[in-house]
Formats: structure tokens, C-alpha cells, sequence
């Protein structure tokens, strides 16, 4: 009888360590490789953080500012091996709010182990249909409508196109998601100076009446632009000639990161040497129009 109550013990101390044998062995984690082209820096107030869609929810991978590619991190392995699709997000470098912020600059779905993301989810056209950057088109003038002094129609820009009475928007620009605006700049002696935001060529940009280089006698035409006629910028004493000088559209995060443009310029164009004042002028593609990259686990 003792003899048989040691074996029964033996065998159930033998299934208790085989079984926390088996659990101490369980594959918990797994690596998830991001591989990036094109991202900047932030400012100092912000990070990218990215983000597994799991079952139609958010879960993060974590947070990062180095923009030095590939990047590997560790997360729980169920969500690894159940997730659609992979978001880049820029979010505020202290975040109560769990939840991606609404500058989602990067997604793609996966198919099998791998994620082929890009920046087009940032443009939608009219029926919310996803688009590209690529085919932006710009065209603007040179003048100074918000001063009654007709010496001076080169220190300012205006994104419009008078060929024709009434002028027309001299953008096309496809709409931005939430969290994104257009921007418009000047580059002065190698430094970016902002001609203001917006989200519509349509329209005035969000400047229009408080910006702290127009004249005194309006706010301008009802489209984006700026004159730089008071004050100065980047070691510039206004009013200027913009001859030379290098114009941009940028597409920012809306809050803004950083008072240099963003990393995504669809359109750009330097002012030639002979340009006419009040005569429309092309623009040609940009630096960058597309974000892009894959995702591995």
C-alpha cells in the first residue's frame, strides 16, 4: 500500500512540473519591426506612436522620437497575430487620452506578416474615397493687395489665378482628413517664413486678418497668400523682392508640431529672376509628397 501511494505521489508531482514547465514556456510577446521612409523629427512637445488594430480597436505598440529606421519593438503576442492593419499616429508627448490622436500620418493593412503603409490616408476626395498628393497642382502671383503702394507687388504671394476676371483658386489640393492643414511658405535666405494655413484654396487662410506682415489697407483676396510688407523675418526687413525666393505648400498637423514646415510638401517652385508682378506663375511638384513604409511581426 505505501509503495503504491509513493508512485501515485511521483506521478503527480511529475504532471505539476511538467505543467508549470509548459506555462513557463508559453510564448507571451512578440517582435514587431517598423521600417520607415521619410519621417522628421518632431518638436519637442511631441512623439509618433504606433498603433494595431485589433478587432476594430486601437492598441499601442509604443512611442518613439528617433526617426532612424528599423525600429523593433515587443508587444503581447495575441494582439500581434490578430491585427489588421497598423496606424502611425503624432501625439502630444504627455497624453491622458488613450486613444490615437487624430494626426494619423501612416496606416496599412496586413497581409500575412507584413504591412505595406503609406501617408494617403491623410487626402480624401469629395465622396471620401482615399487619394494622393501626387497630382497637387499650384499656380500664384506676385502682388501686394493690401497696401495701397504699387512700388512694392513683389514682397508679396498670393495662391490664385487672375488669368481671367474674377480670379480663381490657384491651388489644386485634395481635401485633408481631421487633424491636418495646408500651409503655405516663403523661403527667405534658407529660412521658412509661413504665408499662413487653411484648409481650402477656396478660401482665406487662417491668418487673413491677424497676420503681422500685411498692409493696413484689407485683408487681401479671399485665397490663401500673404503680403510681407511690415516688420521683418529670417534677417528680412519687409517689404522684399520675392524674386529668387522659394515657394512651398506644406501639409502640417493640426495641432502643429513645430514652427518648421512638415516633412510632406506636395508642391514647391522658386521664383524666377524675371517674374511679372501680377502675372500667374506654375508651380512644379515638391520635396515629398508621400510617406511610406512596411511593418513586420
Amino acid at each position: 500500500m505505501k509503495k503504491v501511494l509513493n508512485l501515485a505521489m511521483v506521478f503527480a508531482l511529475t504532471a505539476f512540473f511538467v505543467a508549470c514547465s509548459d506555462t513557463e514556456n508559453e510564448v507571451t510577446t512578440g517582435n514587431l519591426t517598423v521600417d520607415l521612409t521619410g519621417l522628421e523629427e518632431l518638436g519637442s512637445d511631441f512623439v509618433y506612436e504606433g498603433w494595431l488594430i485589433v478587432n476594430g480597436s486601437p492598441v499601442s505598440t509604443g512611442t518613439f522620437t528617433s526617426v532612424t529606421f528599423p525600429q523593433t519593438y515587443t508587444v503581447d503576442i495575441s494582439n500581434l497575430q490578430t491585427a489588421t492593419k497598423f496606424v502611425l499616429s503624432i501625439e502630444p508627448a504627455v497624453d491622458s487620452d488613450p486613444l490615437p490622436a487624430a494626426t494619423k500620418i501612416l496606416a496599412g493593412d496586413f497581409s500575412g506578416n507584413s504591412a505595406s503603409v503609406n501617408s494617403d490616408n491623410i487626402v480624401v476626395d469629395a465622396s471620401g474615397a482615399i487619394k494622393t498628393l501626387d497630382a497637387s497642382w499650384g499656380k500664384y502671383i506676385l502682388a501686394t493687395p493690401t497696401d495701397a503702394d504699387t512700388t512694392n507687388e513683389a514682397s508679396g504671394v498670393w495662391f490664385l489665378d487672375n488669368t481671367n476676371s474674377p480670379a480663381v483658386a490657384g491651388l489644386g489640393l485634395p481635401t485633408l482628413t481631421a487633424g491636418w492643414k495646408y500651409e503655405g511658405w516663403v523661403v527667405l535666405g534658407g529660412t521658412p517664413v509661413s504665408t499662413g494655413t487653411f484648409t481650402s484654396a477656396e478660401g482665406a487662410d487662417d491668418n487673413a486678418a491677424t497676420s503681422p506682415f500685411k498692409g493696413t489697407t484689407g485683408n487681401g483676396p479671399g485665397y490663401p497668400g500673404e503680403d510681407y510688407l511690415m516688420g521683418s523675418a529670417a534677417g528680412v526687413d519687409f517689404p522684399t523682392d520675392l524674386k529668387g525666393a522659394t515657394i512651398v505648400i506644406s501639409v502640417e498637423p493640426s495641432p502643429d508640431n513645430s514652427a518648421a514646415p512638415f516633412t510632406l510638401k506636395p508642391l514647391a517652385h522658386m521664383v524666377p529672376a524675371d517674374a511679372m508682378n501680377h502675372t500667374v506663375i506654375n508651380m512644379g511638384a515638391g520635396p515629398l509628397a508621400t510617406l511610406s513604409g512596411t511593418v513586420t511581426r
